[in-house]
C-alpha cells in the first residue's frame, strides 16, 4: 500500500487526467522525483510532478475569522462522521463555503446531517472499484455553502474531508504562482535524472480565488510564466478547470 501522501497523488493525477483532455494517452506509473510517468504509446516517457499552490502572501485571518474556520471544520468532522457511519468509502471531500452568510451555531448539526446525506445520495450506485468524482453545486446545498467536490479512488484508504483554502487566501495569486513554478524548476535536474522525454508542471489549488473581486482566472491567464518544465498547468479542484500556464 503507498504511503497516504502518494494515495493522495494518485487521486488528484486520475482527476487531472479526466478534466485535461489533451492529457496523454499512455500508462500513469507512481514514482519519486517526479511523482508521475507515463509511459506514452509512442515509448518515450512523461514525468508530472504535482505540488499544491501554497498561499504564501495570504492574508492572515482575524480573531473572527479563525472561530469561523474553526466552526466550520466542525461541520465537516460531523458530516464526515456521520456519513461514515454508514458507509466504507474514503473520500477526498471539499467543501466551499459562502464568504457572504454566515451558518448559525444551532445549525451546525443540521447541515452536517444534510451535508451527509447529499453526498450519499450523490455516490449512490458508484462502484468501489474504480475513480469518480461527483461536484454538488449551490442550488442544492444548505444557504451557507457555495460548492461541494466528492472524488474517489479505490487507492485512497483514508478520508481527506476539509474546508476549500483552508491554507489561506492570497493576496498575490500571480507571485505565489511564480514562486511555485521556481521552486520546481530548482529540483528539475533531480527529475532530470530519471532521464525521461518530457516534463510537466501540475499546481493544484482548491478554488482559484484571492482577497480581490477582480477575475483571477484573466488576470493570471494575462502574464506571461517562464519554466524549463515543457508545460506547466494549474488545477483548480473545486471547478474542475486546468489553465495551461506554461
Amino acid at each position: 500500500m503507498q504511503p497516504e501522501k502518494k494515495q493522495l497523488e494518485v487521486l488528484l493525477m486520475h482527476y487531472f487526467r479526466e478534466c485535461y483532455p489533451d492529457f496523454p494517452k499512455g500508462k500513469v506509473v507512481t514514482s519519486e522525483s517526479p511523482d508521475f510517468i507515463v509511459q506514452l504509446k509512442s515509448r518515450n516517457n512523461l514525468g508530472i510532478e504535482l505540488t499544491r499552490l501554497n498561499p504564501l502572501n495570504a492574508h492572515f485571518p482575524d480573531k473572527d475569522e479563525l472561530t469561523e474556520n474553526r466552526f466550520r471544520e466542525h461541520i465537516i468532522e460531523t458530516s464526515r462522521a456521520l456519513f461514515e457511519q454508514s458507509s466504507d468509502f474514503r473520500f477526498f471531500v471539499k467543501f466551499l463555503f459562502s464568504e457572504n452568510f454566515s451558518i448559525a451555531e444551532e445549525r451546525a448539526l443540521s447541515v452536517a446531517a444534510q451535508m451527509a446525506g447529499i453526498i450519499r445520495r450523490a455516490v449512490a450506485g458508484k462502484s468501489p472499484g474504480s475513480f469518480f468524482r461527483e461536484s454538488v453545486g449551490k442550488e442544492a446545498l444548505p444557504e451557507g455553502l457555495e460548492s461541494l467536490l466528492v472524488v474517489y479512488h479505490p487507492e485512497l484508504q483514508n478520508s481527506v474531508w476539509e474546508r476549500s483554502n483552508n491554507l489561506g487566501v492570497s493576496k498575490n495569486v500571480v507571485a505565489d504562482i511564480r514562486e511555485a513554478i521556481h521552486k520546481k524548476d530548482e529540483k528539475l535536474r533531480i527529475y532530470q535524472k530519471q532521464r525521461l522525454n518530457y516534463y510537466w508542471l501540475l499546481i493544484t489549488t482548491d478554488r482559484l480565488r484571492g482577497v480581490k473581486s477582480y477575475n483571477l482566472p484573466d488576470k493570471i491567464m494575462n502574464h506571461t510564466f517562464q519554466s524549463r518544465f515543457q508545460h506547466v498547468f494549474l488545477f483548480d479542484l473545486i471547478k474542475s478547470d486546468v489553465f495551461q500556464l506554461v
